[in-house]
């Protein structure tokens, strides 16, 4: 009896084994999904230029013997070590050994590492269909959406249990009409040089007022004040993003400007109250709901989904306050002491891998020159080709195709209407038009394949 049971076992396995190779076959048929020559090519270059931008490699042969002498040299002041991981596509950052760690989990009450894994191929592929999208949630969206009133409505909506799943769908829309433009009001590459400004306390330690005030857009986060520190954080603002807890106090985020209007970023949901001081206050600020992107495991918070949004509408992104360097030991903001857990490590991390990658550009008390130029960035045609790969590589929809229109997962016709704010006619924002035919691109969060949801117009 044992043996035949056995023999069943064995013969289910191998019946399991011979479905699991038949599966992987035919899924690898299509050979979008086989790298390249040309592919491997492309992600090893990037994970050696990626190496070298953190930590440059010096080599020379030594006067004494045939050995090869290897050393280490900053070049890029980020202090952290890049180390390979166990494919093309994986990294470690390392931060030095003398890091003190200060947060701790909530949860296991267990000290933040000094070690984050990432995929290269991921932040690449991410990050650039981030790039095409657009990231304020319009009613275009929610309409072309499947179901898109009664499966995702609600959820950006204060107490969106209660509604029922927008099966009353004019309540919903009477609660979103104030933050629910018909249009994207902003487009990719729409502005030119941008900076997002964190609050970190390292603000004090450098006069950035001039080189702030001189970008085209400056976007700001939660209630960070501007006034008494203008000397340090400069007095411009175009954008602010807000997480939920400032959003409840919109009426005094509103307050923080006084020589223009800022346009409000929220990146949760829409409250009553925050209708409410919409309406009778009246807040007279342009606010508006973020449509993000998802990033999986990446780092979280307002300062990832500000530079987000800073690089779904701006050429260059610059970030100012963030304390990104390991070797600052302070941790405070710059108008109030800090709180727990406020700058993880994780972040950091993530900011300086953005970096490497040429997403972003770092400004900190460690590295005040505005001229810094970082050394061993990918270049655009480098980045062109990585993307490819790794699209293909994770099996991303429309992966390796030309068109512009293949990551579509979801395609509608346009919606009549005007946008919130009048275009401008900048001339990379009228080719990245021209190049996608006019269609608008939003990201599907957790969509298999990270696919977009695409309108065209409708002539």
């Amino acid at each position: 009896m044992r043996l035949l049971q056995l023999a069943f076992v064995v013969a289910l396995a191998s019946g399991l084994a011979a479905i699991l190779i038949y599966i992987t076959g035919v899924s690898n048929t299509d050979g979008s999904f086989h790298l390249s020559s040309e592919d491997l090519k492309a992600l090893k270059s990037l994970q050696s230029h990626f190496q070298k931008c953190v930590m440059v490699l010096y080599v020379f042969e030594s006067n004494n013997s045939s050995d090869v002498v290897y050393t280490m040299q900053n070049t890029n002041g980020l202090g952290l070590q890049a180390v390979a991981g166990r494919d093309i596509c994986e990294v470690s950052l390392k931060f030095p050994s003398d890091t003190i760690p200060k947060w701790k989990d909530p949860k296991t009450g267990e000290l933040e590492g000094v070690s984050y894994d990432f995929n290269l191929c991921e932040a690449v592929a991410t990050w650039e269909q981030v790039r095409n999208s657009t990231t304020i949630l319009t009613r275009e969206f929610i309409d072309a959406l499947p179901n898109g009133w009664e499966e995702y409505a609600w959820r950006r909506i204060n107490k969106g249990v209660l509604l029922n799943q927008c099966k009353n769908r004019t309540l919903c829309m009477e609660k979103l009409s104030l933050v629910l433009p018909d249009r994207p009001p902003y487009k990719p590459r729409q502005f030119g040089r941008c900076a997002v400004i964190g609050n970190s306390g390292d603000l004090l330690k450098t006069k950035f007022v001039k080189e702030i005030d001189n970008y085209d857009v400056v976007i700001r986060e939660n209630g960070a004040p501007i006034e008494k520190f203008t000397e340090y954080v400069g007095t411009k603002s175009t954008f602010r993003l807000l997480n939920r807890g400032s959003a409840k106090a919109l009426d005094k985020v509103a307050e923080l400007y006084d020589k223009g209007k800022e346009v409000l970023i929220v990146k949760t949901t829409i409250h009553d109250i925050m209708n409410k001081m919409i309406r009778e206050i009246p807040i007279l600020n342009p606010v508006y709901l973020m449509l993000g992107a998802s990033f999986g495991s990446a780092a979280k918070g307002t300062g990832l989904k500000a530079l987000e949004f800073a690089l779904s509408i701006c050429d260059t992104v610059d970030m100012y306050g963030f304390t990104v360097d390991p070797g600052y030991k302070e941790w405070t903001r710059y108008f109030s002491e800090s709180r727990q857990g406020h700058t993880p490590l994780h972040g950091r991390a993530y900011y300086q891998m953005m970096e490497c990658l040429g997403l972003i550009k770092i400004h900190s008390p460690m590295r005040a020159d505005p001229n810094r130029i970082v050394k061993w960035v990918p270049s655009h045609s480098l980045i062109t080709a990585a993307r490819i790969a790794s699209e293909r590589l994770l099996r991303r929809v429309g992966a390796g195709s030309s068109n512009p229109l293949s990551a579509c997962s979801i395609i509608g016709k346009q919606q009549r209407g005007k946008s919130a704010v009048v275009l401008s006619s900048r001339k990379a924002c009228i080719e990245h038009n021209k190049y996608v035919r006019g269609t608008t691109m939003y990201p599907l969060e957790h969509n298999p394949g990270h696919g977009l949801l695409c309108t065209v117009p409708s002539t």
